[in-house]
C-alpha cells in the first residue's frame, strides 16, 4: 500500500470507544499513521495514549501540539512518554496555533511565532537527545533544562504551515512538514517553498517528509456533503491565517464575501457565498474510486504522505468509518 496517514477529529459526537475503534480500523486497513489534532476541548496526547494503547503497528502523530499553550521542556516530555507508551511510534507534530486560541483561550500572547517554532524545536530535539539544556533565545530563557535521560529512538518533528515562511522554516528543521486544506493548485508553490528553507539550511528537501490533510468524504450523494463542507470551511474562514491561505489559494473573492456576510452577521449569505470551485479544490467527495483518483493525484503533485481527513456527513461515525474503509488493503 502507497502511504497513507488519516486525521482522527476528536468529534464530540464520539465516544472514547468510538475514537479507539476508528484508530483500530486504520491499523487494521493499513494506513501508515493515525493523526489526532486538538479541539472541541479534547487534547492531541491523551487520544493518543488510547491509539497506542488499543493498536501495535501504526504510527501516531500529535496533528498538532500548539507551541503557544506548552513549554519546549513539556513537548519534550509529552515527545518521550507518548513514544515510551507507543514502542517507538510517535511523531512530534507542532504548529503555532492561532492568537483567538492563545490570548484568548490560554492567556498567552501571540507573538513571535516563527521565532518561537524554531526555539522549540531546538530545545526539544536537545532534550530528547539527553542534554542539559541551557538556552537564551529570542522567546526562551532555559537555565537547566533535562528529562534525566536520552532517548533510545530519535522523534521524527513535523511542523504544521500554511504560508511561505512557516514552510520555510519547516525545510530548515524539520524532519515532516504538514500541510492543509491545500487545493491542487498550491502545492507545487508550497513545496517550491519548502525547499527554499531546506537550501538555506544545506538540507536535502528530499529527506523531508510531506504530509497534507486532504478533507475526504466517500458518499454516493454528493450534495449531502455541501452543507457540512460549507460549515467546516467557514469555521476556518474565521481564522486569519486560513482566511489569508484561502485567498492566496484562489478563492479570495470567497473569502471577502465570507467576511463581509459575518461582519454583517449574514452567516446563510456567508456560508452561499463559498462557491463548487472552492469546495471542490479544498476537498475531496464522491464515490470511492473517484476520491482515490484524487488523493493520487496529490500524491502525484509532491505529497509524499496524503493524510485523509474525514468530516460528518451525516451519522459521524458511520461517515468517518465509510471514509477510513474506503482506502487501504
Amino acid at each position: 500500500m502507497a502511504r497513507l496517514g488519516v486525521r482522527l477529529d476528536p468529534n464530540p459526537q464520539f465516544t472514547s470507544e468510538d475514537s479507539i475503534d476508528l484508530a483500530v480500523l486504520a491499523e487494521r486497513k493499513g494506513y501508515e499513521m493515525v493523526w489526532a489534532p486538538e479541539g472541541g476541548w479534547r487534547d492531541s496526547p491523551t487520544q493518543l495514549a488510547a491509539y497506542a494503547m488499543a493498536t501495535k503497528r501504526v504510527k501516531l502523530g500529535t496533528g498538532i501540539l500548539p507551541v503557544f499553550s506548552r513549554t519546549p521542556t513539556l513537548m519534550a516530555m509529552t515527545a518521550s512518554s507518548l513514544d515510551m507508551i507507543s514502542g517507538h511510534r510517535f511523531a512530534l507534530g507542532l504548529g503555532v496555533g492561532h492568537r483567538g486560541m492563545a490570548e484568548d483561550g490560554h492567556g498567552v500572547a501571540f507573538e513571535k511565532p516563527m521565532t518561537r517554532m524554531r526555539e522549540t524545536v531546538e530545545i526539544v530535539r536537545r532534550l530528547l537527545k539527553g542534554e542539559t539544556v541551557a538556552y537564551k533565545g529570542k522567546v526562551f530563557d532555559v537555565k537547566r533544562g533535562s528529562l534525566g535521560y536520552p532517548q533510545s529512538f530519535p522523534v521524527p518533528i513535523y511542523i504544521a504551515a500554511l504560508g511561505p515562511q512557516m514552510l520555510e522554516v519547516a525545510g530548515e528543521v524539520a524532519d515532516g512538514v504538514l500541510m492543509n486544506w491545500a487545493s491542487p493548485s498550491s502545492i507545487g508553490e508550497a513545496l517550491t517553498h519548502l525547499e527554499v528553507g531546506a537550501t538555506r539550511a544545506g538540507r536535502r528537501v528530499q529527506d523531508i517528509d510531506v504530509g497534507c490533510y486532504i478533507r475526504t468524504a466517500v458518499v454516493s450523494d454528493v450534495e449531502s456533503v455541501r452543507g457540512p463542507l460549507k460549515q467546516q470551511i467557514l469555521r476556518y474562514a474565521g481564522m486569519e491565517y486560513y482566511r489569508n491561505f484561502f485567498a492566496k489559494t484562489g478563492f479570495a473573492d470567497e473569502v471577502q464575501a465570507i467576511g463581509r456576510y459575518l461582519r454583517e452577521g449574514k452567516t446563510e449569505k456567508a456560508l452561499e457565498s463559498i462557491s463548487e470551485e472552492m469546495q471542490r479544490g479544498l476537498a475531496v467527495f464522491g464515490d470511492a474510486e473517484y476520491c482515490k483518483g484524487e488523493i493520487e493525484k496529490r500524491r502525484r503533485l509532491g505529497v509524499k504522505m496524503p493524510v485523509v481527513a474525514p468530516f460528518a456527513v451525516g451519522d459521524a461515525k458511520g461517515s468517518y468509518k465509510r471514509t477510513v474503509e474506503a482506502f487501504g488493503g
